[in-house]
């Protein structure tokens, strides 16, 4: 129970106590005029009614104005629920859209990736042939000018005869 409940059955127990120990002042009758006719009647009495009606009208309004409040707050708790799935459909569909283009742009990377090998294959195999025709053309020059030289040594040098 909290303080403000606490203190409001303090207070309506001290006004039960109160009207109890002063019940026949209560009860005592009093000419009462209405506008329009006078009546003997305990006026103690009429006023201790007449606001326990009103109490029990504020409770109702109570009552009542709670359960809007709580009415409300189901309602927006519906509201969310449904923003909140919402939220969550727009989020994943969201991440189906990131995946999808992520798996396009690593399609398009490999596709490059193996154009690119492709290309470096293709011209490491033009360099192999240019590098393999530039050896055999050493080749044959060195092999022209060994034999220009064996032809000059073969003039200068008499052939000697094998012991």
């Amino acid at each position: 129970m909290n303080f403000r409940a606490l203190a409001i059955a303090v207070v309506v127990a001290a006004l039960g106590l109160f009207a109890l120990l002063n019940w026949p002042a209560f009860t005592a009758p009093t000419a009462l005029n209405l506008g329009f006719a006078e009546v003997n009647a305990p006026l103690g009495l009429i006023m201790l009614v007449a606001s326990g009606v009103l109490v029990g009208l504020f409770l109702v309004y109570i009552v009542f104005q709670q359960a809007g409040v709580i009415m409300e707050a189901r309602r927006y708790a519906k509201e969310l629920k449904s923003h909140r799935e919402l939220a969550d459909t727009a989020e994943a569909s969201r991440f189906t859209e990131l995946r999808a283009f992520l798996d396009g742009e690593l399609r398009k990377m490999e596709a490059q990736g193996a154009a690119a090998t492709r290309e470096l294959g293709a011209r490491l195999e033009r360099l192999e042939l240019q590098l393999q025709e530039k050896l055999a053309e050493s080749t044959r020059t060195l092999s022209a000018y060994v034999g220009e030289v064996d032809d000059k040594l073969d003039r200068l040098l008499p052939p000697q005869l094998p012991r």
